[in-house]
């Protein structure tokens, strides 16, 4: 009878395997074999170092300058109680130009790389404005089927352009839904190939017709980007941006297992190197007297469209709705990289934060609070 029932149940786990390489979810193996297998139950910012990935190398370090009060402010007990219950990692201000707070919990530290989830979407905008700079892409105008000529027989695919993905106006076919296995971002996220993730979705609504915010449409600009290039995109991040901004240490873009980068997500940086990307906005594109984004693009960037109501621009979130107006990168369980123009201010925060309140614009209601705290405390 035992015997008969392992047979059975053997049997059932071929059969499961054969269906799910059959239908496309094979991917599902190597999700539990990177999450419950090592004791958690999702993706969290340490899981870079279980993907392939290209390293985004830094020149030669500019560290960053110490304000006279650095660390002399405590936080509020009761407002880091609330970091703490929100599994913060890190929290950093930056006050003109210097750091003036720097604080870590469970475990991190300054060297703690840590996965910036859809903060990256913002920097493959910018590597995609650098691009174009450059003249090795006409401009956000371009066409996607330029890139992929297959676009032109797709419903709608002839007229999607670089902007409709830059600004979430794609209407990819494509629910953004982190915790369905089932999924189109869980197959992004641990399957091998991300143009059989990502590449063939197909549309549900015409290009620059609704705002839906949308991982796959940052990946389809990501390839237009690679296309581009005569490299790799993380060779490319690190001529463009990690070089040039003394970024303290070497980073490591996730990719594909035929080492395309996840462009939607992942990259692994320490809070300190994510600040200087903040600080780049802050000071138009120029850094250490050098011009390395266009000012023009950076204003496009934060430029919110009418389509978001206010809240996108192009990779960046936005919030002019506060007394204090400020726009920030953003990634999943809380990864920002928030910049406050009139304070001449930085946050970056860092963390597992699983339980996210949005307000009516679909904008987490935390990144105000950090403004306003930062703000109260340090000017």
């Amino acid at each position: 009878m035992a015997q008969k029932i392992l047979q059975g149940f053997l049997v059932a786990v071929a059969a499961a395997i054969a269906l799910s390489y059959t239908f496309g979810y094979s991917y599902l193996f190597k999700g539990i074999r990177e999450t419950y297998l090592r004791g958690t139950t999702g993706s969290s910012i340490d899981d870079g170092t279980y993907f392939p990935s290209h390293t985004i190398a830094k020149g030669v370090p500019i560290p960053w300058k110490k304000d006279s009060t650095y660390n002399k402010k405590s936080l509020p007990k009761d407002f880091v109680e609330d970091l703490k219950n929100a599994k913060t990692a890190s929290f950093l201000v930056i006050k003109n130009g210097k750091l003036v707070h720097e604080e870590y919990w469970d475990g991190y530290m300054q060297t703690s790389k840590t996965n910036s989830f859809s903060m990256a979407k913002a920097v493959t905008v910018m590597l995609v404005g650098k691009a174009i700079e450059e003249k090795k892409i006409i401009g956000f105008n371009a066409k996607f089927s330029d890139f992929f000529e297959n676009y032109k027989n797709i419903e709608f695919g002839k007229n999607l352009t670089l902007r409709n993905l830059a600004e979430m106006e794609a209407g990819l076919n494509w629910d953004e839904d982190y915790n369905n296995p089932f999924l189109p971002n869980a197959k992004a996220y641990y399957g091998k190939s991300l143009e059989e993730a990502v590449l063939l979705r197909g549309f549900k609504a015409a290009p620059g017709t609704k705002f839906e915010y949308q991982s796959g449409a940052t990946q389809l600009l990501g390839f237009a980007l690679r296309k581009s290039l005569n490299k790799n995109i993380a060779e490319y991040a690190s001529e463009k941006l990690w070089q040039p901004l003394g970024m303290e240490q070497n980073a490591e873009w996730n990719t594909d297992d035929f080492g395309m980068e996840k462009t939607f997500c992942c990259i692994n940086a320490t809070s300190r190197d994510f600040a200087k990307l903040g600080q780049l906005f802050l000071q138009g594109g120029i850094f250490n007297g050098e011009q390395i984004l266009n000012k023009c693009f950076i204003e496009e960037m934060r430029r919110p469209t009418k389509l978001s109501n206010g809240a996108y621009g192009m990779g960046l979130w936005i919030n002019n709705n506060s007394a204090i107006k400020h726009y920030y990168f953003r990634g999943l369980y809380g990864q920002y990289i928030i910049i406050i123009p009139e304070k001449n201010m930085v946050i970056v925060r860092t963390g597992m934060n699983k339980n996210e309140n949005l307000d009516q614009k679909g904008r987490p209601k935390e990144v105000e609070k950090y403004v306003h705290e930062a703000v109260k405390i340090f000017g």
